[in-house]
């Protein structure tokens, strides 16, 4: 049988025709400089078809990345490995489409592992951009089995991740396998690598609100709780003064008081436990409220936040007008005058900062709520 060979101006707008309709699968936004680093040399151009990602990664280099090692190796006809790491580019990029990429490629990690693993889990085209960040950024903060689990979670639940909250997930996750540390004694989940992203956010969020907790309040109690402890028709009320009681009555009580460290900082606000033969009942909140200056009760909560009774709201009505309400200041701080618990803070992060060498401008030696409202 006699092969048919192609004349060579047929051959060469063939070629031209398919590096074309290469290109044009680049990001419109870089589609120029994608074009205009592949018509330089003929060995780049291939590169729209060998390897979009660095072709993408050499024409839009990340900050502090040379790329002309790598087009040196290029033009020279080099192996695509020896390219891709004179790029500091993983070579398991190479399956995924020009199409993936709408900003500078970020370093992204690239263990033996790792590259095994990550086949398993590689984006759509559409996901492609968020995943490449969230990959990136976790392999940063963790390592890359964290790396591996949320690119995995990403592809599975898109809808239900969150990546403002990768940075919060991270630590949570590095503090899950660091026993021994103060974080990972306020961990009530620690990370599993079979964990979904939804449960996992939230055992993060409720190891974020231990964590602020313990920085607002410190180690030590608050001294003034405007009122005294007391005991009225069979109901015995409780100050939630220190971090440890504020911990037990949302377990116990199945609420929200975690998140009130601020308010307790900064005067707003005191939390009391409502209790009956030794068992909590209720949970009560008093304050200054719509600019009446003596104290109320601005919530009563029974278990889940449930209503509390009738009865109970009388006993702690009866309770609280046993003191002298005149007598009593109740002013909030000013915002500028509280900080969170320098003492507490560098307890806190410390060993990550250790362990990583550094000190992310995301998580700073001096505290700041600004860093904690981040994560």
């Amino acid at each position: 049988m006699t092969s048919i060979v192609l004349p060579a101006p047929r051959r060469e707008a063939e070629r031209s025709d398919l590096l074309e309709c290469r290109l044009r699968r680049y990001h419109p936004r870089f589609q120029g400089v994608v074009r205009a680093l592949a018509i330089e040399h003929a060995h780049i151009a291939d590169l729209a078809v060998s390897f979009p990602a660095l072709l993408f990664a050499l024409a839009i280099p990340r900050p502090g990345l040379d790329p002309a090692p790598a087009l040196a190796h290029v033009i020279a006809g080099r192996p695509l490995a020896e390219t891709a790491a004179a790029a500091d580019l993983p070579l398991w990029l190479r399956k995924l489409p020009a199409e993936s990429f709408t900003g500078p490629i970020p370093k992204l990690p690239d263990g033996a592992l790792f590259r095994r693993q990550i086949a398993n889990h590689l984006p759509t085209r559409a996901l492609a951009p968020l995943w490449l960040q969230a990959v990136a950024q976790v392999a940063d903060i963790v390592d890359e089995l964290v790396a591996v689990w949320i690119a995995r979670e990403l592809i599975r639940e898109p809808k239900h991740f969150k990546p403002d909250r990768l940075r919060l997930i991270g630590l949570w996750c590095w503090f899950s396998s660091r026993p021994g540390t103060f974080g990972h004694g306020l961990i009530e989940r620690p990370w599993r690598p079979e964990m979904r992203i939804g449960p996992a956010i939230e055992a993060a969020s409720t190891w974020r609100e231990l964590c602020e907790l313990h920085l607002h309040l410190g180690r030590e109690p608050i001294a003034d709780m405007w009122l005294n402890p007391g005991r009225v028709a069979g109901y015995e009320f409780l100050p939630l003064d220190s971090v440890a009681f504020l911990a037990e009555e949302a377990a116990a009580m199945r609420n929200c008081v975690r998140t009130y460290g601020c308010s307790l900082a900064h005067n707003s606000a005191r939390l009391w436990s409502v209790l009956r033969n030794g068992k909590r009942v209720a949970t009560l909140k008093v304050a200054c409220w719509r600019g009446d200056p003596l104290l109320n009760i601005t919530e009563l909560k029974g278990p889940g936040n449930t209503l509390a009774s009738r009865e109970v709201w009388w006993a702690a009505r009866r309770w609280l007008h046993m003191h002298d309400l005149p007598q009593i200041e109740a002013r909030p701080r000013d915002w500028r005058t509280v900080t969170l618990d320098r003492a507490t803070w560098l307890a806190l992060w410390r060993p990550y900062w250790l362990a990583k060498r550094r000190v992310p401008e995301w998580l700073p030696i001096r505290p700041s709520r600004k860093a904690l409202w981040a994560l």
